[in-house]
């Protein structure tokens, strides 16, 4: 994981101060208030907590996070429209004692001085903070040199060269109460060699350790005195070591913008096609869009995911701690790749880089974290009249903003898309490869055949899980103020009865319903019914309805409910995952739905979501927060193995009587140049020149696009 990152020096500490803003010709003025925390922030702050730490009589302080402290909605709105002040620069960091009693400590740093200064120090009792990448590669190495660990490993499977050795740490699992220090449960495989696909060879034993007392706490080996023989079998995709030839099937297909993108940027903000918005990101949430409006009017005041749950559905000991929260237990901005120009992304390319901390105060920075693109994506709309053979067709785009995640054996790519019709996709694309564990005896016993989960090879089980992907969703519909007195209304088709109205039984009835609190907007998808829901602003009316403009959010792939039970712990500290969509007034400190904190025995603290909504607040003309889950039940295939083919998830948000018309009819009828008649270029052989496959893709222009089209004003129906 270390060689995703590109650590940058300590050097620029300079005593905490904040020099680097001159040096890099930047000042607080000039920064928007969403912007991402900075290199030179992070080493300010940092001090700061190091010398208010000294202070105290500790010695020396871990850096679990650090990010800019968000500020809030009103405040930032009320700047950016020039009837407020710029709101302060701070700093929200998450800090441990390492030594014992071990100890979590959340600081707020000012950072509008030439040094930071901390504003705030408050002991978070018996939580346990995020696993870091730090933690990740520090834990292995602990555990491959901790003596008991090391005299289990020869004893039970003869393995005494720890570079054969491979160790995932995952949270521990452990939800509530107060367990004694930092553990954290490790999953233990084998390689055959250095790039070996580890998960091939999956060892029987689980430890549960607390890396910074080096100690472990317990030890479970599914197979017992009865021992265990490591799979041999490899099952590798490193491209040294896939056994077999590449396919020479493929030519180039590449994607040119001879002029360059239609989006233009200015530090993070983008414009394009008449969106604008802002690009944030966190340690936490990883993406986050800002402000967005179209034509000038506003549509979300913010969109991020908010949390994951992978809960997986094998039940036996010590299964029921298998449930990764990805985004409270490790942070998507943490475990987000560096992307490759023409393989992660293709085309004319903004990257945006993350800035994060490293566990000692000093700056991490991921290069290249955030792509942004443009796409065609098909037809935006078409009529043919048959009376005389006229076309009109119009090529549709969309902006792409996009980051991948690496959270241990998965991959998630999560992708938003901003289209010229107005549509704002989500689609997050799992791949990576499965998680894999060895047999129980029973299991042995049953010919090598898992009862909760698929055999990929011999002694090889992929465990059944599910995935959730929380996404919050601040809606500002036409709202200036962020979204102030919203309706969030739930719309669905019910078929009429038989009666005088329906005597022939073909009628049916759109439904709305307006949900008014908390109680009331916790709804499960169903699309037997054509279920969405719709953001409507009764302040803004659209004249040609009469009825409030709206933005809907639907579905667009199946959505699974939760399969564990209701008391279970996946069920409980889970229970954003037991509804496809919540619907909460907006409050500045309810950002997070499981919590903010893997584990938190003290019941003041954020327990997130579920907690919230028990005072069932009113939503009737709120400031409404929509919380949306995409889910899937994992049965693993082979073809899953030994990398997971890409498996997708998606929404989308659509505007619903916001215009008065096709917002896209300004499109220009416009025809690609470049491409080629297949039959044309066969005839005229591999040279065919690129001057004559346009004046072959010229050819019957009339159909469609018979001329350049001449400039026009936009119609005033296109927008109200």
């Amino acid at each position: 994981m270390t060689t995703q990152l590109q650590h940058q020096s300590d050097v620029a500490r300079r005593a905490g101060t904040l020099a680097g803003k001159a040096q890099a010709g930047v000042t607080l003025g000039d920064l928007h208030p969403l912007d991402p925390i900075r290199a030179e922030e992070i080493l300010a702050a940092a001090q700061a907590c190091r010398e208010y730490g000294a202070q105290l009589g500790i010695p020396k302080l871990r850096f679990n996070s650090m990010a800019a402290q968000e500020p809030e909605k009103g405040a930032v709105l009320a700047y950016l429209r020039g009837d407020g002040p710029r709101p302060a620069r701070r700093a929200l960091a998450v800090l441990e004692v390492t030594a014992e009693p071990y100890a979590v400590i959340e600081a707020v740093v000012d950072l509008e001085g030439a040094q930071g200064e901390v504003l705030s120090w408050k002991e978070m009792v018996g939580v346990q903070p995020c696993l870091t990448i730090d933690d990740v590669v520090e834990s292995e190495e602990r555990l491959k040199a901790n003596p008991e660990f090391l005299a289990l490993m020869a004893s039970r499977y003869g393995i005494t060269d720890m570079q054969l050795l491979a160790v995932d740490p995952w949270y521990s699992g452990f939800r509530y109460g107060s367990p004694e220090g930092r553990i954290l449960q490790f999953l233990l495989y084998m390689r055959s060699s250095p790039d070996d696909n580890h998960y091939a060879h999956p060892l029987d034993t689980i430890i549960f350790y607390d890396y910074h007392a080096d100690r472990i706490h317990k030890v479970y080996s599914q197979n017992g005195e009865a021992g265990w023989d490591v799979p041999a079998q490899d099952a590798n995709f490193h491209r040294t070591l896939v056994d077999r030839p590449w396919r020479t099937t493929q030519k180039p297909l590449n994607i040119v913008q001879p002029e360059g993108p239609s989006f233009a940027v200015r530090g993070n903000l983008v414009s394009w096609e008449g969106w604008d918005f802002h690009v944030g990101f966190s340690w936490r949430e990883g993406l986050i869009l800002n402000n967005l409006s179209l034509a000038g009017r506003p549509v979300l005041y913010r969109a991020a995911l908010a949390e994951i749950i992978v809960p997986y559905g094998e039940p036996r000991e010590p299964f029921q701690y298998k449930a990764a929260y990805d985004i409270v237990d490790y942070g998507l901005g943490f475990c987000a790749n560096p992307l490759e120009l023409g393989c992660d992304c293709l085309g004319h390319i903004k990257y945006f880089d993350a800035v994060l901390n490293n566990s000692r105060g000093g700056v991490t920075v991921i290069k290249k974290a955030v792509c942004m693109h443009e796409e065609d994506v098909g037809m935006a709309w078409k009529h043919y009249e048959y009376r005389n053979g006229h076309v009109e067709v119009r090529r549709h785009r969309r902006l792409v903003i996009s980051f991948i995640a690496t959270i241990a054996n998965y991959e998630y790519g999560f992708y938003w898309y901003l289209y010229q019709d107005g549509t704002i996709g989500f689609e997050g694309k799992l791949t990576g490869i499965v998680s894999t564990h060895a047999l129980f005896p029973a299991e042995v016993a049953n010919g090598g055949q898992p009862q909760w989960g698929t055999r990929l090879a011999p002694g090889v089980n992929a465990h059944i899980h599910q995935h959730f992907f929380m996404v919050r969703l601040d809606p500002a519909v036409d709202c200036p103020e962020g979204g102030k007195n919203l309706q969030v209304v739930e719309v669905e088709a019910e078929p009429m009865p038989l009666g005088p109205a329906n005597p022939h039984g073909v009628g049916f009835d759109i439904v709305e319903r307006v949900l008014g609190r908390e109680a009331e907007a916790q709804r499960m998808c169903a699309p037997e019914r054509s279920r969405v829901w719709k953001v409507q602003n009764p302040n803004s009316i659209n004249p040609v309805t009469g009825k409030p403009v709206a933005w809907k959010l639907m579905p667009g792939s199946p959505c699974p409910p939760m399969l564990a039970h209701p008391t279970s712990s996946h069920a409980t500290r889970g229970v954003f995952a037991t509804k496809h969509l919540w619907v909460t007034p907006y409050h500045p400190k309810e950002m997070n739905p499981a919590g903010d904190y893997p584990l938190h025995p003290d019941p003041e603290q954020n327990q997130g979501i579920g907690q919230w909504t028990r005072a069932n607040r009113n939503l009737d003309g709120a400031d409404c927060v929509l919380w949306f889950n995409l889910g899937i039940t994992h049965v693993v295939r082979l073809e899953d193995w030994p990398v997971m083919p890409v498996e997708r998830l998606e929404f989308h948000l659509k505007p619903w009587n916001f215009f008065t018309q096709n917002p896209t009819l300004d499109l220009p009828p416009t025809r690609n140049i470049a491409s080629r008649n297949y039959d044309d270029a066969q005839r005229g052989g591999a040279g065919t020149s690129v001057a004559a496959a346009a004046a072959s893709a010229s050819e019957g222009a009339g159909a469609c696009c018979a001329q350049a089209p001449t400039p026009n004003t936009p119609q005033p129906a296109s927008k109200l």
